[in-house]
């Protein structure tokens, strides 16, 4: 527990009690202690079809890359099979892989994204 700063009170009816007016209570503040979210990786996956042009306009457009490092995530996901995009929070991590999934059908490739849990995941508190 982090104490934070003590606060004396006294009641105005206890100054004529038997005590002598010394009556006093002490309270702590607290500061709440706060996890640190779980954070999740994205990924693409490699496919046979997908144009490497796509792939680093989906990383630009989606993930904010700039072009030169967009075409090195590009080249690990072609020879690796898979390639992190970003990591972020749950709820982020969901809806990027979602518009990308998304994005990808509605140009008609099958590039796909996923997520899992990274593994810097900590119980540390901030």
């Amino acid at each position: 527990m982090q104490r934070i700063k003590s606060t004396h009170l006294q009641r105005d009816d206890d100054a004529n009690n038997d005590t002598g007016g010394d009556t006093t209570a002490v309270v702590d503040a607290i500061k709440p202690r706060l996890k640190k979210p779980p954070m999740y990786k994205v990924f693409l996956l490699n496919d046979d079809y997908t144009p490497m042009e796509f792939v680093v306009e989906v990383l630009q457009l989606f993930f904010s890359l700039d072009k030169e490092f967009a075409v090195q995530v590009m080249l690990k996901v072609h020879t690796e099979g898979r390639g992190i995009c970003g990591v972020y929070t749950r709820e982020v991590a969901e809806t990027k892989a979602g518009m990308v999934n998304g994005y990808a059908r509605e140009k008609e490739h099958p590039l796909l994204c996923e997520i899992e849990p990274s593994e810097d995941n900590d119980d540390d508190d901030l």
